[in-house]
């Protein structure tokens, strides 16, 4: 049985197993491997800790049987992240736990930003109702060694 709920603090380790896993898997041949081998669950888990515990954005779990399987952070009028452990794709488990993110917004529309190169993610939210805006940004991380080119998605809010 799925279900959705708040994340809490405890929920930190699996978010960032989670948040690894599925970066490994979504952006691979997308994003350079010796960067994706180097991501750090623990360190990820500190941060989505923290970010719980301050209260910053909301973040909720999908779990299955009981286990956190995936999760969503999100704002008033963006979502900010949503990631499932790959075996979980597919399944209607994101769709769900989108569904319960757009519930929880507010105002007219809402944004997201994906990677350019991410056909698969595209796909999902365009099923999902969103829409190509024609905004771009680029984005560097790992110390400005690897630079991601994003779209900037919108969709009416209920």
């Amino acid at each position: 049985m799925s279900t959705v709920r708040a994340a809490t603090v405890a929920d930190a380790p699996a978010i960032g197993e989670i948040h690894v896993r599925s970066w490994q898997a979504a952006y691979d041949g997308l994003i350079p491997a010796d960067f994706l081998a180097r991501l750090s669950a623990s360190s990820r888990a500190t941060a989505w800790a923290r970010r719980i515990g301050d209260g910053a954005g909301q973040v909720l779990v999908a779990e299955d049987d009981g286990i956190v399987v995936g999760f969503a952070a999100f704002g008033p009028s963006q979502l900010y992240a949503l990631y499932l452990l790959p075996e979980f794709w597919g399944r209607g488990l994101g769709r769900v736990l989108h569904d319960r993110v757009v519930e929880n917004m507010t105002g007219d529309s809402a944004v997201l930003w994906v990677l350019a190169t991410n056909e698969r993610a595209k796909a999902f939210y365009v099923r999902q109702g969103w829409v190509d805006d024609d905004a771009r940004q680029t984005e560097t991380v790992d110390d400005g060694r690897v630079t991601l080119e994003e779209m900037r998605y919108r969709r009416r809010l209920p």
